[in-house]
């Protein structure tokens, strides 16, 4: 009798323990994430401006000027350029890494955390740095071609080289994350597969794209999600080295976002863009887990 009321108390206190946590949870999204969320959406059919307590409803007149604005149009456009980009680097370089440490197969683990490094830095650092390798005189990047007699770039000062300077930086920095993704899910794929192609007389080439590739391609749709949400809000790096210069060489959503709330003040037009981004992000993924779903079934 006794073992039983010990028994009731104790699945009572694991009930009670397990409330508890699911209640702190809710309250701590409703708080942080549904409520400034609903102030956002609100916001985007007003012209809103915290700092005045104004809040003035003017239904969707913030979507028709964003949609007929010329700068959200090159800031679109930047965007998917600079998304689109990385998401092929991260991926194909990431892919093609690990496949060359998992054949190596000695100080895989040392070489696996050197190409990490970059990826546990912090953005605004790695951002400042890459700003001081750029630089026209004291440059690192120019310095290493002046030793060549190659004349150097002032390359975030130059329309057509200050989107590639960025991107390549930040697959320098993001293309370990892919490496140690691929180099788990290499390890998972069953030796025998490739035994058996051997046998066959597949070479390497053939085993890495009849084996390989198709055994990766639930990891692969899973770097290139992430990665896609990732870059679409990219704006650190943006911030710190362009300014979403110059011009509007680099302008992206991300940026536009800040500087119409932060800089102009506008907030109800910057949460309209949020809003905009949020859906354009919704149905890349959608259709492009669409596309992915009808090659598995191909």
């Amino acid at each position: 009798m006794i073992g039983k009321i010990k028994h009731h108390l104790f699945d009572d206190q694991k009930k009670l323990i397990v409330f508890v946590a699911m209640s702190g949870f809710i309250i701590f999204n409703i708080i942080f994430f549904f409520i400034p969320l609903g102030y956002g959406i609100i916001g985007s059919f007003s012209n809103w401006n915290p700092l005045q307590g104004t809040m003035d409803f003017i239904g969707i007149e913030n979507y028709i000027s964003i949609l007929s604005s010329s700068l959200f149009k090159i800031s679109l456009k930047n965007t998917l350029v600079f998304s689109s980009s990385l998401i092929i680097l991260r991926t194909g370089l990431g892919l093609v890494i690990a496949a060359g440490l998992y054949a190596m197969k000695k100080n895989d683990g040392i070489l696996r955390s050197l190409y990490f490094l970059p990826v546990i830095m912090p953005i605004v650092a790695v951002s400042m740095v890459w700003e001081w390798v750029y630089h026209p005189r004291v440059g690192l990047l120019n310095m290493i071609l002046a030793a060549f007699g190659i004349v150097g770039k002032n390359w975030l000062m130059d329309k057509t080289l200050a989107m590639p300077a960025v991107i390549f930086m930040t697959a320098w920095k993001d293309v370990g994350y892919a490496v140690v993704i691929f180099m788990a899910a290499l390890m998972n794929i069953p030796k025998s597969l490739y035994e058996a192609a051997s046998i066959d007389g597949a070479n390497g080439y053939k085993s890495f794209r009849h084996i390989t590739v198709p055994m990766l391609k639930p990891t692969i749709i899973f770097i290139v999600i992430t990665s896609l949400i990732s870059y679409f809000q990219s704006f650190v790096q943006i911030f710190v080295m362009t300014e979403g210069g110059p011009g509007t060489a680099t302008y992206v959503i991300s940026y536009m976002i800040y500087n119409e709330a932060f800089e102009n003040y506008r907030f109800g037009y910057a949460s309209a863009l949020s809003v905009i981004l949020f859906i354009i992000i919704l149905l890349i993924t959608a259709i492009q887990l669409k596309v992915l779903s009808r090659g598995d079934e191909s």
